[in-house]
C-alpha cells in the first residue's frame, strides 16, 4: 500500500512539474494564440509557452534578447544552472555588449565549436519578434551514427503594456523529434527541466532590464 501511495504522489508531482514546464507564466489565451514561427515545425510532439511582464518598454528589452547565445550574452539563467549543466558557458552578461546585433540568416552559437550546435535567425522585427530555428541541438555522435533528429523553433514576442512602460514577453518552443527514445526523453527530462531554465531566464531578464538605466530624455 505504501509503495502505491508513493507512486501516486510521484506521478502527481511529475504531472504538476510537467504542466508547469510547458506553461510557466503564460495565460491560457497566450498558450492558444498563434505565434511567429509556428509554421516551421510540422506536427510537433512538444510545445511549451512561457511568459512574463518585464519592467521596461520593448525597445529596452530587445537588445538583451538579440545578444543571447554561447559566449555572447548567454541565456540569463542562474549561474548554478550553467555550472551544473553547461560548464563551458560563460556567466550570462549583466550589461549590453557591443557588436551583438542580428539579421535574418545569422547563426547564434549554443555550444563549443566542435559541437556544431547553433540557432539560425529566421524572423526578426525589432523590437517586436524574433524566431530562432535549430536542427543541431543533439550530440554530434547521435546525429551522425544513431540518426537522431530534433527540429525545433524558439519564438519571442514582445508586446507593450501599461501604456508602453512595461513589456509582456511571450516565448514558445516547438519540437519534432525522432526516434521514439528522443521523444520520450524530451517529455520526461527536457520539459521538466524547462521549468527551471525558462523561469530562470525570465527572472534573469527581469532583473537586468530593471537594473539598466533608462535613456536620458532629450
Amino acid at each position: 500500500m505504501r509503495c502505491k501511495r508513493c507512486a501516486a504522489v510521484a506521478a502527481i508531482g511529475f504531472a504538476v512539474v510537467y504542466h508547469r514546464g510547458r506553461t510557466y507564466g503564460a495565460t491560457r489565451a497566450e498558450r492558444q494564440a498563434p505565434m511567429p514561427g509556428d509554421d516551421l515545425v510540422d506536427s510537433p510532439q512538444v510545445v511549451a509557452t512561457h511568459a512574463a511582464t518585464l519592467p521596461a518598454p520593448p525597445n529596452r528589452v530587445w537588445p538583451w534578447l538579440t545578444q543571447v547565445g554561447w559566449h555572447r550574452g548567454g541565456w540569463y539563467t542562474p549561474r548554478w544552472v550553467d555550472v551544473l549543466l553547461f560548464p563551458d558557458n560563460w556567466p550570462s552578461a549583466d550589461r549590453l555588449l557591443p557588436d551583438t546585433g542580428l539579421a535574418v540568416g545569422d547563426t547564434i552559437p549554443d555550444g563549443l565549436p566542435e559541437s556544431r550546435c547553433f540557432f539560425v535567425v529566421r524572423e526578426l522585427e525589432a523590437p517586436r519578434r524574433m524566431v530562432l530555428e535549430s536542427t543541431t541541438h543533439l550530440p554530434l555522435g547521435w546525429r551522425e551514427r544513431r540518426r537522431a533528429r530534433l527540429h525545433w523553433t524558439w519564438s519571442f514576442v514582445l508586446e507593450p503594456v501599461d501604456h508602453g512602460r512595461r513589456t509582456r514577453l511571450v516565448f514558445r518552443w516547438r519540437a519534432r523529434t525522432a526516434p521514439w527514445w528522443i521523444t520520450a526523453g524530451a517529455h520526461l527530462l527536457i520539459v521538466p527541466a524547462d521549468l527551471v531554465m525558462s523561469r530562470g531566464m525570465l527572472r534573469g531578464l527581469r532583473r537586468r532590464v530593471a537594473a539598466a538605466p533608462s535613456p536620458s530624455p532629450r
